[in-house]
């Protein structure tokens, strides 16, 4: 179980990794063409954009290889079969839907965003940027689907190259589609920002190529276990067949909004709040440009490794928890909270003590920036335990829940999102995040601790032990970058980088050497990091 696990996470948090890592350089250059002030637009049209596709399929993969597992482990591989085969053509008509409604509401979407005649951008501004980025959902529904069936037969290098490959392309053309249009035919940064936004569509035929060529590469072997059985015909019918595909589809296109829904709060009530409190209209959409792109791509660097946790959780816990092998989903479970924790804490603190670094690295100097990216990284502790929760809630049949506990998350978001910006804003905004998340969050372990009777006292220790080592960690971390700034300034982006570089080097070190010492990493990562670790005296 340990292995599968561990081999499936890191294969999917390795492409993960390599493309968060591609979507978080390529804003150093991006930024430097188009400028601060543009930002905003473009996430302007990511934000709806992110909406459609999580309320359109966000679910689809996770759902299929749910459904695609759990009939796998029962010996009935033509049920899988069967869901693949009918499923295309209605996912074709899913995206082309998607993309007409997207399109159609554009213009209504603008001017929710846009209250002010004085605004930096246009209602037609937002308006364009959002029908560009609408044609890329024409293709995601059937790259999901497939994805999806992948996962199901724990195949995740399939889906972690794909990932990899549409971030390549989507990023070769935002950036020489902004190069030729400001600098080749001189258009505006508004033309060059709708062409940024249009390249979503090629990254994704991309990775629809390369699931192509997967698809033809692993075919036999599907094709050798549904023959191997003896049935290759599948006794469930199409009906019931998508009864359960909504069942399980919904509750996580429901999950896959709740990020993007909660920066589609921010950008209808951020501006309007901060015009209360006396701020004009372009500092107010360079602080939401801040809040809801900037910052948050760094911050969502940690969370990568809750998306590779939450889709191999869901058809391990699934093949469990159909088998009645409870001790098995309590052993997943106790591995996943201690190994997430375990990377992410130092990941999501360590960018808030560097803070300042980080956005004069990826962006510019710039003290405002750095304030809300240090004030916003511990929040990607909560981004990534939220789509573990429910991933596990999802595994054992908890669907409703899911629902119920996401809708009170957003509603707390919602109530409390305009009166905190008006008392601290950015900040307020943020806290109003965390506040969702903590519900959302709470409720799910509630229904999880209910539900498995599931309470480990061994995981609370170990916890609270990776909580102390993290604290020991981040002061070294702090008295570092204390130190090296005594000696000199880093009044470049290259300065800026070799702090980062020294001070994480100095708490990786010590937090590993710490955690090695005490056996903690080789308990939470198993035989294979023991066996190596012993050769150094561990």
């Amino acid at each position: 179980m340990a292995s599968n696990l561990l081999k499936g996470t890191m294969i999917l948090t390795v492409g993960l990794l390599l493309s968060r890592i591609l979507g978080v350089l390529y804003v150093i250059p991006f930024y430097q063409l188009i400028g601060e002030e543009y930002i905003a637009l473009y996430q302007y049209a990511y934000v709806p954009y992110s909406i459609m596709l999580a309320i359109a399929v966000s679910g689809v993969p996770i759902a299929v290889s749910k459904f695609v597992a759990k009939y796998n482990t029962l010996g009935d591989y033509a049920t899988g079969r069967k869901l693949v085969k009918s499923s295309m053509l209605l996912m074709s008509l899913t995206g082309v839907l998607g993309f007409i409604v997207l399109y159609a509401l554009a213009e209504p979407i603008a001017h929710l965003i846009i209250k002010d005649e004085k605004a930096v951008f246009t209602v037609q501004d937002v308006a364009t940027v959002i029908k560009y980025v609408s044609f890329a959902v024409m293709v995601v529904p059937v790259m999901s689907l497939i994805r999806g069936f992948f996962q199901g037969y724990q195949h995740m290098t399939p889906t972690a190259v794909s990932q990899l490959f549409e971030q390549i392309v989507r990023i070769l053309f935002v950036l020489a589609g902004a190069f030729f249009v400001l600098n080749v035919f001189k258009g505006s940064e508004k033309t060059a920002v709708s062409f940024a936004v249009f390249a979503a569509f090629l990254g994704a035929i991309a990775s629809l190529v390369v699931l192509y060529w997967y698809w033809n590469k692993l075919k036999p072997e599907f094709d050798g276990l549904l023959h191997g059985t003896g049935k290759t015909t599948s006794d469930v019918s199409l009906t019931n067949i998508y009864k359960e595909m909504l069942v399980y589809t919904v509750p996580f296109a429901l999950v896959g909004v709740i990020n993007p829904l909660f920066q589609f709060i921010d950008m209808i009530t951020f501006n309007r709040a901060m015009l209360m409190n006396g701020v004009d209209g372009e500092a107010s959409n360079t602080l939401l440009g801040m809040l809801n792109f900037s910052t948050h791509k760094l911050v969502m660097i940690p969370v990568m490794l809750a998306t590779g946790f939450s889709m191999t959780l869901i058809p391990l816990i699934t093949s469990y928890y159909a088998k009645q092998d409870f001790a098995q989903v309590r052993k997943s479970l106790d591995q996943s909270f201690q190994i997430l924790l375990f990377l992410t804490l130092p990941a999501a603190l360590g960018i808030s003590v560097l803070a300042n670094e980080f956005y004069f690295v990826f962006y510019e100097q710039s003290d405002t920036g750095a304030t809300v990216l240090a004030h916003y990284a511990p929040v990607a502790i909560l981004f990534a335990l939220y789509p573990v929760t429910t991933s596990i809630l999802q595994g054992i049949d908890r669907q409703k829940l899911i629902i119920l506990n996401l809708l009170v998350g957003i509603l707390t978001k919602l109530v409390l999102n305009t009166p905190f910006i008006k008392a601290f804003e950015t900040d307020g905004a943020i806290l109003a995040t965390a506040c969702g998340y903590i519900v959302a969050i709470g409720l799910n372990m509630i229904a999880i601790r209910k539900t498995l009777q599931y309470k480990s006292t061994m995981v609370f220790r170990r916890i609270l032990l990776i909580i102390v080592v993290n604290a020991l960690m981040l002061s070294l971390v702090f008295v570092s970058k204390w130190g090296i700034e005594k000696v000199f300034t880093a009044d470049g982006k290259f300065g800026a980088l070799l702090v980062i570089i020294v001070c994480a080097s100095i708490g990786a070190a010590f937090y590993g050497y710490v955690t090695l010492r005490l056996g903690l990493a080789q308990k939470l990562f198993g035989e294979r990091l023991t066996r190596f670790t012993k050769k150094f005296g561990f």
